[in-house]
């Protein structure tokens, strides 16, 4: 769809998930030139404002997962008169297990501007804190509530290669340490954070099992658990090219085929390359 004339925009501006001194100017220049704020938290976006020493003119309103959708067709009015829109949540990137999403989707399909503010991410730092490989990674949330459904998406995962990133509510984390230990194992090495980028930040290292005595007697704060993704059994360079030479009885081309197993297999791209066109060859 074409965009829509007019000046009018969302913005969907992170926040800082602790620290204020995280508050880059970009976030500081959206909320003072926001027309309409719409925010997961009223009282928490004035306080940010005071400890910001900033102020606002413009409207601000309450955005959060129960008027998530009734709220919609509000803040497309306000793009509609050509006024700027500004989403928050309580902390960290609108739309990531925050509310934002709904409006995303309207504004897209109703074909206006929408742009972003970047901002810090309890994801990407907890991420970099629990020294688990980073190259590739997983954001699973919050998983479900109920004992059951949580084992059974634990249990769904326990294979995924990634590392994966879960929130977890600080009187749910030992449930969710026992779940985890059922489904990947005591000794899956993992990483607890809690309260970055806070004055009692902490992050706690080990496997399961470990971690979740540690967790046994309560833990405080925003916790963010991050898991590292099930050891993958060595490939042979010889049964890497078995899976090249399917590829390419599938009309890959050869350079194209080794490509995509080396990512897959984690076997060194020259020496499956090298392998391949010797067995090409020798299938002449």
């Amino acid at each position: 769809m074409e965009t829509q004339s007019g000046d009018g925009r969302l913005v969907l501006a992170g926040t800082p998930i602790g620290n204020p001194a995280d508050a880059s100017p970009a976030l500081r220049a959206a909320l003072t030139s926001a027309d309409l704020i719409a925010a997961e938290d009223t009282r928490r976006l004035q306080s940010l404002l005071a400890r910001l020493e900033l102020s606002t003119s413009a409207k601000v309103i309450s955005y959060f997962d129960g008027n998530e959708a009734s709220r919609v067709d509000e803040l497309l009015r306000a793009i509609a008169d050509g006024r700027t829109v500004v989403v928050v949540s309580d902390a960290g990137m609108p739309t990531v297990s925050d509310p934002g999403y709904r409006a995303v989707v309207a504004a897209v399909a109703a074909g206006y501007p929408i742009s972003v503010v970047p901002g810090p991410s309890a994801v990407l730092v907890a991420l970099a804190l629990s020294g688990l490989a980073t190259d590739r990674f997983c954001f699973e949330g919050f998983l479900p509530r109920k004992g059951e459904q949580r084992r059974r998406r634990l249990a769904e995962l326990a294979a995924e290669p990634r590392t994966m990133v879960f929130f977890e509510a600080p009187h749910r984390i030992s449930e969710f340490l026992a779940d985890a230990r059922g489904a990947f194992g005591d000794d899956r090495p993992a990483a607890i954070s809690r309260e970055l980028t806070k004055t009692y930040e902490e992050t706690r290292r080990g496997g399961l099992a470990e971690l979740a005595d540690w967790a046994a007697d309560g833990v405080r704060g925003e916790i963010t658990v991050v898991v590292a993704g099930a050891a993958q059994p060595e490939l042979s360079v010889a049964d890497a090219v078995e899976l090249v030479t399917e590829r390419i009885a599938g009309g890959e081309p050869l350079s194209a085929a080794v490509a995509a197993v080396a990512v897959e297999t984690g076997v060194a791209r020259k020496a499956l390359y090298a392998a391949a066109l010797a067995a090409r060859k020798e299938a002449k």
